[in-house]
């Protein structure tokens, strides 16, 4: 255990009330011996042998890559070839460090240009602590009144079932908590929860977070889904994990067999950059969509990694072949140590205007910026509306097109088509229906076609 760790441990064990006899280690342990996965080893130049327990080696088992995550400045520094890693040890006594061989085994390059080296390996730069960055910047602790359970919204509650995740983001926004201690909620805390969603009946929706509430054992999960399925004012349970794209050989069949049962379930998924999607991803995120659980992703622009249009581009073609739904684009929280991961919220309007006309509306995100002290999530958009009237709102698609769209039950005027003096002004008078910008090929490629046919060869043989 970390140096500075102890006061946060005790501190941790009074307010959230987990519990060390069933962590997620001990758990994994002791239960029943699952079939190891069907996934071989992740494809990769490391050797595994390097680590410990070298005479049981089985990468594609996840109670292998738990037992041999990466903790210390020796391990990943034999793991990357003897890499120099300056000064880490004392980001690591301070935000702990997890990280799985097999995300490793993503790390193409042994430097911060490589996406998944930035998001695992600690840097130096996560002890940058300007004054507006806080350990708790959404103030989730002063929104629980069941420790562990945040209650912001009002139809839905956010249950952290442990403080464990089998690799520790260097952008996590619980870096307070996350791997400061490795359990899992109490049955006690957890009927003090269930008591609390009884009396509270408007709560329909339960997010189980943590950490990475997958990291417990089947039977520990079991126990948070059945009690939350026991309360019959919640109607949807959904579950946040990263364990797809770090530990994908977590998701066994007897796990789906058992999540399964507790329809609806929803599972919102972590990817971040287009190296995260392997075929272990691909297999993993199969079972779970064939099991009939909705899937969605939640993104973290990151600066470095992801903040890069046609990355994101990349990314979201690559969830949507694997059924996964971009949910949330996330400006990067202001809590201590990701200081050198934020970009400007500019970054991120850029981004979502490249989006819109390139991709499907289905593979778009929400830009969102989740507010300081509580104040939820905010929804952030390039703004389509140019000028409204009482008779008419002018909109601009993403080419820059703007058009007139009449108000209902609004005396109509006939309007001329647009002319090199047209304006905003003239449509939101409705004296025009659109300008266009020049060189628009879309416009050209339809006079073309307009020219050339007319509406009777869609019938024609």
């Amino acid at each position: 255990m970390y140096s500075d760790a102890s006061g946060r441990q005790l501190a941790l064990e009074k307010e959230y009330m987990f519990n060390d006899a069933d962590s997620p280690m001990d758990s994994a342990e002791s239960q029943d011996a699952e079939p190891p996965s069907r996934l071989s080893p992740a494809p990769s130049s490391h050797n595994f042998n390097t680590l410990e327990n070298q005479s049981a080696c089985d990468p594609g088992n996840w109670k292998w890559q738990i037992a041999n995550r990466l903790r210390s400045v020796e391990q990943i520094s034999q793991f990357l070839r003897k890499q120099t890693l300056p000064e880490i040890d004392k980001v690591i006594a301070k935000f702990p460090m997890a990280i799985t061989p097999y995300y490793a085994s993503l790390i193409r390059r042994p430097d911060i240009s490589d996406p998944v080296f930035a998001m695992a390996v600690p840097q130096p730069r996560e002890l940058i602590d300007p004054l507006f960055l806080c350990d708790d910047p959404l103030s989730e602790d002063e929104d629980m009144p069941v420790p562990g359970m945040v209650h912001r919204y009002r139809d839905r509650v956010l249950l952290i079932a442990t403080t464990m995740c089998s690799m520790y983001c260097r952008h996590c926004t619980r870096k307070r908590i996350a791997g400061t201690r490795e359990s899992s909620i109490t049955a006690q805390r957890m009927r003090q929860v269930i008591e609390y969603l009884r009396v509270h009946p408007e709560v329909s929706d339960v997010i189980v977070s943590g950490g990475d509430p997958l990291t417990m054992s089947d039977g520990s999960i079991e126990m948070v889904l059945s009690s939350l399925r026991s309360v019959p004012s919640v109607q949807v349970i959904r579950i946040g994990t990263r364990v797809p794209v770090v530990l994908p050989m977590r998701i066994t069949d007897n796990l789906v067999n058992m999540l399964k049962k507790y329809h609806p379930l929803w599972i919102n998924t972590h990817f971040n950059h287009p190296n995260e999607i392997t075929p272990q991803a691909k297999e993993a995120l199969a079972k779970l969509a064939d099991a009939g659980i909705p899937l969605g992703n939640q993104t973290v622009l990151l600066a470095g990694v992801n903040d890069d249009a046609r990355v994101i581009e990349q990314l979201c073609r690559g969830l949507i072949q694997m059924r996964v739904r971009p949910y949330y684009l996330y400006q990067c929280d202001l809590v201590r140590g990701v200081e050198h991961f934020r970009t400007s919220v500019r970054k991120g309007m850029e981004i979502m205007e490249y989006l819109r006309g390139r991709v499907s509306g289905i593979a778009i995100p929400t830009f969102v910026v989740d507010a300081p002290h509580g104040g939820g999530k905010i929804p952030v958009l390039p703004n389509y509306i140019v000028s409204m009237s009482p008779s008419h709102t002018v909109l601009r698609n993403y080419q820059g097109l703007m058009v007139n769209y009449p108000e209902p039950c609004v005396q109509q005027t006939p309007v001329t088509e647009s002319t090199s003096q047209s304006g905003v002004w003239e449509l939101a008078s409705g004296k025009a229906a659109f300008v266009s910008p020049a060189k628009n090929h879309r416009i050209k490629r339809r006079e073309k076609v307009t020219a050339d046919k007319n509406t009777a060869y869609l019938f024609e043989l």
